[in-house]
């Protein structure tokens, strides 16, 4: 049985990485999936290879920096499927860093992309949800929103500040019928990884160095974190809300996290 028929989800960032391997398997469980993103050629390919793997998915333009843009999105949703159910905030930047080694220009962008971003898109898709009896809240915040990292301090702040604002909007909402909960992926491969390769350096000699940093001996996988906020996005979450879902590879088990 197919966990999300008849459910309409909205995943901002939904054309790479996490996004869109949530929005293969949200599709693949019965979702007709909106992909709100700001690269339209790769939010297009992402949208006709779930329809060739027989989905149901469309696709809108949207920087979650623009409020109008969040807004018109939820709005695509409903036109498109007549209804939203599910809304996956995943859309995010990750800038490395301390303090005194961050711009002023990537700290505003990051808190208006992460943060803000979440927050737009929330506050659109909230009376809808409301209306209708009811929905689900998913935000990616992230290992580093719960423990903190090294060298990255505008992300973590900004996923510290998601972490919160999932909280609080699962007990402003819990009556209404709308449930909020966070996955907290710890490093997961995603396509932009490949800028970090060193020339002659192959990706999987990057990958399996880096993992020797995690409990589990490895990074993780971006299906793996699809299956996450699968969970929480179905009814088999159902007594759940305003929690974090960590998937880590059990960076954070013994309380701290680094940057490897």
């Amino acid at each position: 049985m197919q966990r999300l028929a008849g459910k309409v989800a909205l995943i901002t960032g939904g054309n790479s990485g996490i996004g869109r391997a949530t929005a293969a398997l949200f599709a693949a469980e019965g979702a007709r999936v909106l992909l709100a993103a700001r690269r339209e050629a790769a939010g297009l390919e992402t949208v006709t290879a779930i329809q060739a793997a027989g989905g149901v998915a469309a696709f809108v333009r949207c920087d979650v920096r623009e409020v109008v843009d969040c807004e018109r999105a939820v709005a695509a949703a409903v036109e498109a499927f007549g209804r939203l159910d599910i809304v996956f905030n995943n859309a995010g930047i990750v800038p490395f860093g301390t303090v005194l080694e961050t711009p002023l220009a990537v700290w505003n962008d990051v808190l208006a992309t992460n943060v803000s971003g979440t927050f737009y898109v929330s506050r659109a898709a909230l009376p809808v949800l409301i209306a209708q009896g009811g929905g689900v809240i998913i935000n990616c915040a992230s290992d580093w929103g719960m423990v903190g990292g090294q060298g990255a301090a505008a992300y973590c702040a900004t996923k510290g500040a998601v972490v919160q604002l999932t909280r609080a909007m699962a007990l402003d909402h819990a009556r209404q019928g709308v449930r909020v909960n966070a996955v907290c992926p710890g490093d997961t491969y995603v396509e932009r990884w490949d800028a970090k390769l060193q020339p002659g350096q192959s990706r999987e000699a990057y990958l399996a160095a880096l993992g020797e940093g995690f409990p589990l001996g490895r990074v993780g996988a971006a299906d793996e974190v699809a299956r996450a906020v699968l969970f929480l996005a179905s009814d088999d979450s159902s007594y759940m809300t305003g929690q974090m879902l960590v998937v880590d590879g059990g960076n954070t088990a013994g309380g701290a996290s680094a940057h490897y």
